[in-house]
């Protein structure tokens, strides 16, 4: 480890990361100075000096469990499993119910899982791992449109990709589902709930049962959260200009992990490795996700998503900056996220799911609201990850941050909007992009200085909506995850109609591929 081998500043800056420390909490943590931490990030090969080096070994020594395996994976070190890996796959009820679930759905016999998924963990290499997401992260947004077009080569009638300012997405849509205008409050925002306790029946092969124990070892070796939380599956949907009207029901969330999520994996895994991609040499696609009518047979297969916005907020003209804009906010994802990892997406994020009231919750408004509060505003109590939810009403007007309450206090300024609707080809899920604008510039400058992403994100970035190279520039990389750029984009396309003279984003027209 670095404190045997010596600190760098490329280890010291991994110690920070693993901490999920800001520059300022990690100086203060260290008692040294930010421009320290500062100088590590802009010279990464540089060495601390000794004393440094003490506080660094101490820091280390001192960590918490799930510190040192997030270190130890950022630093490339092989490490047995950790104490706090063993102690999840004992006590954490989340990974209890997830090794139940793989029991059933498997036909094994209880607490086969648990011996298969700690033989498993044993055999983990750390290092080897971390070259797989190097692999993984070098598969641009662009390379797994292009395959899925090629595995889905019979896309029916009048749906296809989404394509849009020379880009090509793996979202199935049609050209109705698009530019729907949809507030995203009642009556317009119609998705219901129907059924609480009703799920869709999963035989998992050996083949399945396999991959699925595998993503929980790893699961545990890297500390990645995973919650067995209530989530929204789609059942029907009927998009349509100024209205979304559908019904869901709810699974549970390790239902979902352990089999849709896998498919990304397995597709990315073959894209990187030089595999070919076609029917046949996919094994979990080609049982769960083998044609389009499969990925159109939403009541018959389990069929999660989410909402995701461009959020776009006034900002006054300034003597440095320019004219009066919109700031827009862009994520990178953290490594540690289940969804949409290391890669760019608009903020904020979330599945649909519910918290406490499942029929007000079905409205992918009251996801998107809580997912502010979460990601922009910094409310851990209406994450889904930390467990289970015991307030009555985590979104009364009284538990709100001092930003969204500002907001339900003048909603003349707040708009949302759904822009469209697709299903990613990459696991199936449901897509509603949507966008956000606060229109009042006060906002900004009461609020901008507490807006900071949570753990979900490595990174936060703005620009500015009178920027058209950079918008340009950010429309055409590609390391997006398709659902971000598809939210991108239609949030572009909606915001030059809404946004007057504060937007000059590039033309954006789309086309069905």
């Amino acid at each position: 480890m670095a404190a045997a081998e010596g600190w760098t500043g490329r280890t010291a800056c991994a110690l920070q990361a693993a901490m999920r420390l800001s520059h300022e909490a990690f100086a203060q943590h260290l008692g040294v100075s930010a421009r320290t931490i500062a100088g590590w990030h802009q010279k990464p090969t540089a060495r601390p000096q000794s004393e440094i080096q003490q506080l660094l070994d101490t820091a280390l020594d001192r960590a918490a469990p799930a510190v040192k395996a997030r270190f130890a994976e950022l630093t490339g070190e092989k490490a047995a499993p950790s104490s706090d890996a063993e102690h999840r796959l004992s006590a954490d009820p989340n990974i209890s119910a997830a090794l139940h679930w793989l029991d059933l759905h498997a036909g094994w016999e209880p607490g086969t899982a648990r011996r298969d998924v700690a033989a498993r963990l044993e055999r983990i290499d750390l290092r080897q791992l971390q070259d797989r997401g190097t692999r993984r992260g070098r598969v641009d947004q662009r390379q797994i449109a292009e395959v899925l077009r090629a595995y889905y080569g019979d896309h029916r009638g009048d749906h296809g990709q989404y394509a849009a300012a020379g880009a090509l997405t793996s979202v199935l849509t049609r050209a109705e589902w698009l530019d729907l205008h949809c507030p995203l409050i009642p009556p317009a925002d119609r998705l219901t709930v129907t059924n609480t306790t009703a799920d869709v029946n999963v035989d998992l092969s050996e083949d399945m049962a396999s991959r699925a124990a595998q993503r929980l070892a790893e699961t545990l070796a890297l500390n990645i959260r995973m919650t067995d939380s209530p989530l929204f599956r789609l059942v029907s949907i009927e998009p349509r200009p100024g209205a979304i009207t559908g019904t869901a029901e709810v699974t549970r969330f390790v239902r979902y992990a352990l089999t849709m999520d896998l498919l990304e994996g397995e597709l990315v895994d073959a894209i990187a490795t030089g595999t070919p991609v076609q029917p046949g040499t996919l094994p979990l696609r080609d049982a769960y996700l083998p044609t389009t009518d499969a990925v159109l047979d939403l009541p018959n297969r389990l069929c999660a998503g989410g909402t995701l916005a461009l959020c776009a907020i006034a900002r006054p003209a300034d003597p440095f900056r320019g004219p009066a804009d919109y700031v827009l906010l862009v994520q990178e994802r953290s490594g540690h996220v289940v969804n949409a990892a290391r890669r760019l997406a608009v903020i904020p994020k979330g599945f649909h799911e519910p918290l406490t009231d499942y029929r007000s919750d079905s409205h992918l408004g009251a996801t998107l609201r809580r997912e502010m509060e979460e990601e922009l505003f910094g409310r851990d109590d209406v994450d889904s990850t930390y467990g289970e939810q015991t307030q009555a009403d985590p979104m009364h007007p009284s538990r709100l941050s001092e930003p969204m309450r500002w907001l339900m206090d003048h909603l003349d300024t707040l708009r949302m909007e759904c822009t469209g609707f697709g299903l990613n080809l990459v696991s199936g899920n449901f897509e509603f992009p949507a966008l956000i604008v606060i229109d009042d510039e006060t906002f900004w400058a009461r609020f901008g200085g507490q807006i900071q992403a949570n753990w979900e994100a490595s990174s936060l970035r703005q620009y500015s909506s009178r920027d058209r190279d950079l918008l340009s520039e950010l429309a055409a990389d590609e390391t997006w995850s398709n659902e971000g750029l598809f939210a991108l984009l239609q949030g572009l396309r909606r915001l030059s109609e809404v946004g007057g003279d504060r937007v000059s984003a590039p033309t954006i027209e789309w086309e069905i591929s």
